[in-house]
This record gives structure tokens, C-alpha cells and sequence, in this order.
């Protein structure tokens, strides 16, 4: 079935991040759009995510949202070789674990800078993206 990974187009970190989920991905299980696209948005809209509150990472998986560290876990359960034992970090509250994810989002830009438009997928890869 798969999942969708809406993440944030213009910065440097989760452009990162993205392709290391698609390095990591075999078994191709995600599709992926910036939030910044007409496929983000409607999703956004469809989930009632709050954008002045979630602004990185988003997952939909199973027609359900995930946002913060919980979307950022779910996608480490579904990758290859040693990065789905990240997912056992679920077992620390979600009020702890958002605290670390928030901080980095936060800072996302000061730390790894922002493009001035999305990336644009290699021809390998476009076809996962929305």
C-alpha cells in the first residue's frame, strides 16, 4: 500500500533526510511531496494539520496523519537494515520525544540553511514523488 512523506521543500535538512529515506527505501514503500506543492496541501487540508504548528515532516500512512517525532519513527520502522531499530524510541512519551524534534525544527534553517525553491527529484526517483 505505502505511505506519503510530506516534508518541508526549501530546507536543507529534510531535503537531506528525504534522500536518505529513498537511499533506504528498497522496497520503494514511500511516496513523497513538499509541503510547498499542490499535493501537500491538499493532504494538509484533507488532515486538518495545523501548518503554523507542523512545518517539517508529516506522514500519511493507513488514510492517518502522523506529525513530530512519532512521523519521524514511523518512517525509521519502514527502512532498510539497522534504521528501523530507531523505532524503539516510541516507547519514550511523545511530550519527550517532541521536545527533541521541535528543537530541531526550529533551528532547522540556522543550522543547515534553506533553499530558495524545492528540490527537484533525479529522473530515477520522480516517479515517487506527488
Amino acid at each position: 500500500m505505502g505511505a506519503i512523506v510530506l516534508f518541508d521543500g526549501v530546507c536543507n535538512f529534510c531535503n537531506s533526510s528525504i534522500n536518505f529515506v529513498i537511499e533506504r527505501d528498497s522496497k520503494g514503500y514511500f511516496k513523497f511531496a513538499p509541503l510547498q506543492s499542490e499535493a501537500g496541501e491538499e493532504l494538509i487540508a484533507k488532515h486538518g494539520i495545523d501548518t503554523a504548528e507542523t512545518d517539517s515532516v508529516i506522514l500519511v500512512e493507513d488514510g492517518k496523519a502522523y506529525t513530530h517525532s512519532t512521523a519521524a519513527l514511523k518512517i525509521a520502522w519502514h527502512l532498510d537494515g539497522i534504521w528501523k531499530l530507531g523505532y524503539w524510541m516510541i516507547v519514550v512519551p511523545r511530550p519527550l520525544r517532541d521536545v527533541v524534534y521541535r528543537f530541531i525544527a526550529r533551528h532547522r534553517y540556522r543550522l543547515w540553511g534553506k533553499r530558495d525553491a524545492c528540490m527537484m527529484p533525479t529522473a530515477d526517483v520522480r516517479a515517487r514523488f506527488l
